[in-house]
């Protein structure tokens, strides 16, 4: 699995205009490959009348599914370098859709490549991306009485406290990087002299 990758904070629109050619390049956050087609869909309908809607999207944190489409323009001048900027700058669960209105003056197979793939660098930029970082699951059992004070604990040391559930026992679920789970044990067993129960449960990804 991919330790950490990116993606886009918010869906949003970036417009360019080269050689008085507008495009649109529309960037949304995709959890699976459903949603980034029906993303395209959408997108498409709305620029009917366009002469190009080309997109590309990239699921999965290994980059499992990738694809892109031309759209009618030259073979490997739209989709492509949208799809290669896309992994280029680590972007998984992201779909892009670069609307084309033609102003009258061809780019040529260069000049095609560069806009499409400049349309979606631009827009990542003014959008924003965001890092996921893979961590590790675990579940913290503590009695009451050392409840706040390790909460407090573990927010003091950066630690995310995701879940806090009270019954016999509290139970606080926390993220943890494989990295730090032989550190972090050593460290719960000093700050509650050793009667915190640790259970390390499956992997998922956070906001670095």
């Amino acid at each position: 699995m991919q330790d950490e990758y990116r993606t886009v904070t918010r869906a949003g629109v970036h417009e360019t205009e080269v050689n008085r050619s507008r495009f649109l390049c529309e960037i949304a956050p995709a959890a699976t490959e459903q949603e980034a087609q029906d993303f395209v869909a959408a997108v498409r309908k709305e620029h009917a009348d366009a002469t190009h809607n080309c997109w590309a999207y990239v699921i999965g944190a290994d980059a499992s599914v990738q694809k892109a489409s031309d759209d009618g323009e030259p073979g490997g001048t739209a989709g492509v370098p949208m799809l290669q900027m896309l992994l280029r700058r680590d972007m998984r669960y992201v779909v892009a859709v670069v609307t084309r209105y033609y102003g009258g003056v061809k780019l040529g197979a260069g000049g095609l490549i560069r806009a499409y793939g400049g349309a979606v660098g631009e827009a990542l930029d003014v959008l924003g991306t965001r890092t996921r970082r893979r961590f590790r699951l675990a579940t913290v059992t503590v009695d009451h009485q050392r409840a706040g004070k390790l909460q407090n604990d573990l927010r003091a040391t950066g630690r995310e406290v995701r879940d806090v559930r009270y019954g016999e026992a509290v139970t606080l679920e926390i993220g943890l990087p494989d990295a730090d789970v032989d550190t972090f044990r050593g460290w719960l067993a000093d700050a509650t002299a050793g009667t915190a129960r640790l259970e390390l449960g499956g992997e998922a990804y956070g906001d670095a």
